[in-house]
């Protein structure tokens, strides 16, 4: 039998994480699917050994040398190895409710017509405790979200990978992981596909879990926090590129006139903030005053008087 599902576990010197979540996937009540490892450059032997010991032996372990991979290295590989109808990123710190591959293929299997389909996620918070990472709270990814738009996604990135599963047929049309990104590619990889086609959601009860250690430090920290830097300026890039994409095709009309118009909204927002503070604090000095007159009257007369004579 040919498995429906490829899970590609990008993983790099973590193997606390690899083990929890390979175990994660051994959990899916849904079973057509292989598992692909792709170890960035950490210890081959150190995760050849984690995934021996796993629930899933079976898995395709792929290596790549220190220094020649990265983040969308890594993923690229491990589709192109999965070679499944379908394929999710399960990066090795996140998680899944038992249910998700189950309601995600068939929510795919019903919509023909959608490149990909995403559920709600859940945020987790850990924090290190006595060397092991235990769960301390827990928060709604974008709460209320009902659907995955243009629209929106233009502004900021609304799904994260551990929460999307997508025909693996898309990437012959719009391209695979874009290897010159250090970060948000699967934003980049998500715009592509909705400039296209539809990501289809499954309203209801979280099923993608979005681990976040936001005190980590080194290896064991999120790429949102250990990447910021790259994160900023690989959505400006990714911005600035399909903004030189439109002007090579409809000119600078537009986006000149919509850089003044956001210019201009700007100044006349920090006019107006400036003056809400001036009036703010003549009306605080006000206040000040009234309070010492009533409760010091004879240091406010002698102010008064201060004053009288001062203009004479």
């Amino acid at each position: 039998m040919t498995e429906r599902v490829g899970i590609v576990v990008r993983t790099r010197q973590r193997p606390q994480f690899l083990r929890r979540a390979l175990d994660d996937i051994a959990a899916q009540s849904y079973r057509s699917f292989r598992v692909v490892v792709v170890n960035d450059g950490g210890d081959p032997a150190e995760v050849d050994d984690v995934v021996a010991a796993s629930e899933s032996p079976s898995a395709t372990v792929l290596h790549i040398s220190a220094g020649d991979g990265g983040r969308c290295v890594a993923a690229n590989l491990g589709v192109r190895e999965a070679a499944t109808e379908y394929v999710v990123l399960h990066d090795d710190d996140d998680r899944w409710h038992p249910e998700f591959l189950s309601r995600t293929v068939a929510r795919l299997d019903d919509a023909p017509s959608d490149a990909a389909v995403a559920v709600p996620t859940e945020i987790v918070y850990e924090e290190n405790r006595a060397g092991t990472w235990v769960e301390v709270g827990r928060a709604p990814f974008w709460a209320g979200m009902q659907r995955i738009s243009l629209t929106e996604m233009l502004s900021v990135n609304r799904a994260v990978p551990i929460s999307v599963l997508y025909r693996r047929a898309v990437h012959d049309e719009v391209g695979w992981y874009d290897e010159t990104l250090d970060a948000v590619e699967d934003w980049d990889f998500y715009l592509r596909i909705l400039r296209s086609g539809g990501i289809g959601f499954l309203p209801g009860e979280p099923l993608a879990f979005w681990t976040q250690r936001p005190d980590a430090t080194g290896l064991s920290a999120n790429s949102m926090f250990a990447l910021t830097e790259a994160h900023a300026a690989d959505d400006a890039r990714v911005r600035d590129r399909a903004l030189a994409e439109w002007t090579r095709r409809e000119g600078d009309g537009l986006p000149l006139y919509l850089a003044s118009l956001h210019e201009q909204t700007v100044r006349r927002i920090d006019a107006r903030i400036d003056e809400l503070e001036r009036t703010l604090r003549a009306r605080i000095q006000d206040d000040l005053r009234r309070e010492l007159d009533a409760h010091q009257p004879v240091w406010s007369r002698l102010r008064r008087l201060r004053r009288r004579v001062g203009r004479r």
